[in-house]
This record gives C-alpha cells, structure tokens and sequence, in this order.
C-alpha cells in the first residue's frame, strides 16, 4: 500500500518548504519553493536540517572546508588544487 503524506510550511515572508513521504520508503524529501532546492533524511527533522545545510551551499554562503577536515577524508590538502577552467556545470 502506498501512503503519499504532503504538507507545506510557511517559514516566514516568502520562505515556503514542501516536506513529502510516499509512504513506501523511511526518507522525508523537504523542497525549498522558492529556490528548488531539495534534500532528504530518515524524520522530517533530519529532511529540514539537511535542506537548511543544502540551501546554504546553494547560495554560496559556506565555507571552504578546513586541511583538518580534508584529510580526514583522504584528500590530501596540498594536492586539492583547480588546474584549468571549471567545466560548463560549474560556471
């Protein structure tokens, strides 16, 4: 059986999120309206926090990350360079 739950929140003065749950699945998708940004997690709480996170680096208000941070994904900081132009997608 397949259960669609919808419901749209308005967070402030042109700030609309839409958070939906087919039913058939443990993930909450949440959209911001206005910028068509979407993000999921496994409760509505976690789908905002994640969207909250996501909106940010859509527009640009983050951070870049911290060596630390990098290498403790692996990446080697002295080797994370940009050489060339940014494809097209990124511009």
């Amino acid at each position: 059986m397949r259960i669609h739950y919808e419901c749209y929140t308005k967070m402030g003065a042109g700030e609309e999120i839409k958070l939906t749950n087919e039913g058939n699945t443990a993930l909450w998708t949440a959209l911001d309206v206005e910028t068509g940004v979407a993000s999921q997690g496994e409760t509505r709480e976690k789908a905002l926090e994640n969207l909250d996170e996501a909106v940010v680096g859509y527009e640009g208000s983050g951070r870049p990350p911290a060596n630390e941070e990098l290498q403790g994904l692996g990446i080697d900081p002295a080797e994370n360079t940009c050489m060339g132009e940014l494809p097209d997608v990124l511009k």
